[in-house]
């Protein structure tokens, strides 16, 4: 689904997890950019709203618009540099919980599917053997009816919509996906997917920290 006139950004005021010199952790609502789009009524984003309490707050990852949770922002150049290296050697540790369609079996697993943008369709994603970039999830499936099931999901890389995909690839949509979910699986006032977890090495002391947030759903 493209972005268009129709963003209505929420008005959850700014939630702010853990700040020092180095860092800004904040907590993202659902249907809020990480960054600006293109055009002044895409402009509201977390970025700018972090940006408004912290003027020297940098980007370091993103979330996609319709995902809720943790996200990091350097406050120097040298963190920016030092957390977004931690993203590309993937030594940073995610936790996502997710509402997906139907029960998911088995409990635990490892989904390795390759991916690439869908170009006819982008923003779209797909899985592609020949061509697709290395994306791997291990998910562990919290509790289960016939209807739904609550998985946590660890990407162990960081493609573009890698969790989604590899959910619908396994036949079990995310709830609430305006992209990938279909029929009554995408009758839901957001998109179930939330960040909970961050676990990073603090880029001025070196020392591991985890930073949470609750999914609120």
């Amino acid at each position: 689904m493209a972005l268009s006139s129709e963003y209505t950004p929420p008005t959850d005021p700014l939630e702010i997890l853990h700040e020092d010199h180095e860092i800004i952790v904040a907590n993202k609502p659902a249907g809020l950019l990480s960054v600006p789009g293109r055009g002044a009524h895409l402009a509201d984003c977390l970025l700018s709203r972090v940006q408004a309490a912290f003027p020297h707050a940098l980007l370091v990852h993103r979330l996609d618009r319709d995902t809720s949770g943790v996200m990091i922002f350097g406050l120097t150049p040298h963190a920016q540099r030092n957390l977004s290296m931690q993203f590309e050697t993937r030594s940073t540790k995610k936790t996502y919980v997710a509402r997906v369609a139907g029960r998911l079996e088995p409990k635990t697993g490892t989904v390795d599917l390759p991916l690439i943008v869908d170009w006819p369709n982008r923003p779209r994603q797909m899985v592609c053997p020949a061509t697709g970039k290395p994306a791997v999830t291990d998910f562990r499936v919290l509790r289960a009816t016939d209807q739904e099931s609550r998985v946590r999901l660890m990407p162990k890389t960081g493609r573009s919509h890698q969790l989604r995909v590899h959910m619908l690839a396994l036949g079990h949509p995310i709830l609430g996906d305006p992209i990938y979910a279909q029929g009554a699986a995408a009758q839901y006032p957001r998109m179930m997917l939330h960040s909970e977890e961050l676990r990073i090495n603090h880029p001025d002391s070196g020392k591991g920290m985890g930073f949470r947030a609750k999914a609120p759903f």
